[in-house]
């Protein structure tokens, strides 16, 4: 009677292009791997001449721009294994079920069975246990591998792998959105994302003991889906979700009335920040993300200062709010919160320096008044409330 199979490999690492034929795929096979065309007409006895024209219309059946896109595709489909070289074409996706009749056992069979049992259960785990990959987008783009720090490439190049690390863990990104994302209004002559992603899967593996050395493979950091590139779940930790984490934190303890609790995650999510949030970065998302970060840690440091006036630390909070007010000094808000910080202290004459100042700052840089805010402060402190 029938028996029925079912395989447990993703889909990702068998999906190959259909519309290619024999020849066209080993073509793009051996291209993936690194091949000149000598000597893939060499390895599949064909002329040369034969290997370019059937490169030529992978090219055009795939829609590829060079053969550089080509061997980004081989691997993104899973025609190439990274390290491995070609993969032998799969007949089926994962899941379905193959109606097979049953055959006298062989020993053999049953020997190539085990052996790819053991290969798949080996991928699986590599999956499962591959090494961590740290971004930090919370001042200059850094990455590191194991502590040791990666070279990411020109600042286009770390924009893409940002507009990635800002989007992990939530949605896979186009070529199109990456592109709208780093180039913005003047988008590149050529369609690079791919090449970028290469290189970028190339640079966070630098130092990785496994094979995989800038393909779509299964330890790769950037994983290439349906819908576009993402970071692959569970391979990368980016320094922005983990301060979001904690200020979710923060909330849940100031909801429950614990200040130390609540202070203290404050001074972790605030020890991430290592400057401006990325820093130098071109390209319309790094732009608003900056902005968006900046007014983030201003959030967070007065929340902070808060807990602390509530616990009685006015030292420690008067610190932090001169810190933060010299780096904005046109932020009203921090500025009234100063003020009353040191008029607390008993420091009436140095809470009315920091509103004159912030008055003639005002006039000189944007021509406007102090806000009520600022007034009502000033007043407070004049009255002696």
């Amino acid at each position: 009677m029938p028996t029925t199979v079912t395989t447990d490999r993703p889909t990702t690492l068998i999906t190959a292009p259909d519309t290619l034929t024999h020849h066209e795929r080993q073509v793009l096979s051996a291209v993936g791997c690194g091949l000149r065309d000598d000597e893939i007409a060499a390895a599949l006895a064909l002329p040369e001449e034969a290997v370019a024209g059937h490169l030529a219309r992978v090219l055009v059946k795939l829609g590829l721009r060079d053969r550089v896109a080509a061997v980004v595709h081989a691997f993104d489909c899973g025609l190439v294994v990274p390290g491995r070289g070609p993969r032998a074409r799969a007949a089926r996706p994962v899941t379905r079920a193959v109606s097979v009749q049953k055959a006298p056992v062989q020993k053999a069979p049953v020997r190539e069975a085990s052996a790819q049992k053991a290969s798949v259960q080996a991928i699986s785990v590599r999956a499962v246990a591959r090494p961590q990959v740290r971004i930090s987008l919370l001042g200059p783009l850094q990455a590191w591998r194991g502590g040791r720090g990666l070279e990411l490439g020109h600042l286009r190049q770390q924009a893409v792998l940002a507009a990635l690390a800002l989007g992990a863990g939530r949605r896979c990104l186009s070529q199109r959105e990456l592109l709208d994302d780093v180039w913005g209004l003047e988008p590149p002559a050529t369609n690079v994302v791919p090449v970028y992603i290469y290189r970028l899967r190339k640079a966070l593996h630098d130092g990785c003991d496994g094979d995989d050395r800038g393909g779509g493979g299964p330890d790769a950091v950037i994983e290439r889906g349906p819908r576009g590139y993402q970071l692959a779940p569970g391979a990368v930790e980016v320094d922005v979700a983990r301060m979001e984490k904690l200020v979710a934190g923060i909330g849940r303890a100031d909801r429950a009335g614990d200040p130390p609790q609540a202070l203290h995650l404050c001074s972790q999510a605030l020890e991430l920040f290592r400057g401006e949030p990325l820093a130098g970065l071109p390209g319309p998302l790094a732009e608003l993300e900056r902005l968006r970060l900046v007014e983030r840690r201003v959030a967070i440091v007065r929340r902070k200062v808060e807990w602390q006036l509530r616990l009685g630390q006015d030292a420690e909070a008067i610190d932090e709010l001169f810190a933060l007010s010299a780096a904005h000094p046109l932020n009203e808000p921090l500025a009234a919160m100063l003020m009353r910080a040191l008029y607390r202290d008993g420091r009436q004459a140095d809470a009315l320096t920091v509103f004159e100042r912030a008055r003639r700052r005002l006039a000189d840089d944007l021509g406007v008044l102090p806000s009520r805010l600022l007034r009502r402060a000033h007043q407070m402190i004049l009255r002696g409330e």
